[in-house]
């Protein structure tokens, strides 16, 4: 007998700022079925949210004030919710970088309670380019897809991201306030995380562009997609 999957029906939220286009490409290749929103109240039926973005924190925060309670009314309920680049320092609580132009009272989600420091140990920034992720401690995000669901057969093999290269662009990185927080590394003058998660697992964020990193983000994405039908 032929099981036939669900499609994860996934929200991806148009608050103005991110590569929609491309994070849309990368998620119906990874097997969902993607939906851009500028309504908060479709987020509740959805099997999972991503939150793009590409700018500053201040503007991002701005843009978002309309979504923020259905986030986290979504979030507590235990719906995933990926963050990415811009998207992941939004689920944080502050940024320095809201500090720097002047606008200090932004205030990020706090989903994952930090901050966001800017690189001031001499390195170039923006940080942009290829880095490897050093995987830190078990989460779905980074777990292999193989053995959880059929997989096309054009797939690339299932296997955790660790030692995996992905393609990052960005001035500020995500120092959360407990260290459990940290999902992944990697290393630009100084160690920092890739990829963060909550505590109840459900709401993450990586700072590189899944949708800009080959075949290691597509296997991100397709871990989210299957962490969605959970």
């Amino acid at each position: 007998m032929t099981t036939t999957r669900r499609t994860a029906e996934v929200v991806l939220v148009d608050y103005g700022l991110g590569n929609l286009r491309s994070v849309t490409r990368g998620l119906e290749r990874a097997g969902a079925s993607v939906s851009l929103s500028a309504d908060p109240a479709e987020f509740g039926g959805a099997d999972g949210i991503v939150l793009p973005g590409v700018g500053a924190f201040s503007e991002g925060m701005e843009n978002a004030g309309p979504f923020r309670e259905a986030l986290l009314e979504a979030a507590a309920d235990g719906t995933p919710l990926f963050g990415i680049c811009l998207g992941m320092q939004m689920l944080l609580t502050t940024s320095e970088e809201a500090d720097t132009v002047g606008q200090g009272g932004a205030r990020g989600l706090d989903l994952v309670p930090g901050t966001n420091l800017r690189f001031d140990e001499g390195q170039k920034v923006p940080h942009m380019g290829w880095n490897d992720l050093e995987v830190r401690r078990e989460h779905p995000i980074v777990a292999g897809v193989e053995g959880a669901v059929p997989q096309p057969t054009d797939a690339p093999a299932g296997g955790a991201v660790d030692g995996q290269y992905a393609y990052f662009v960005h001035s500020y990185y995500a120092a959360p306030d407990d260290a459990a927080a940290v999902v992944a590394t990697t290393d630009y003058g100084i160690e920092f995380p890739a990829i963060v998660a909550n505590e109840a697992g459900n709401v993450f964020g990586t700072q590189f562009h899944p949708e800009k990193s080959g075949e290691t983000g597509l296997r991100i994405l397709r871990n989210f997609v299957d962490y969605c039908l959970r």
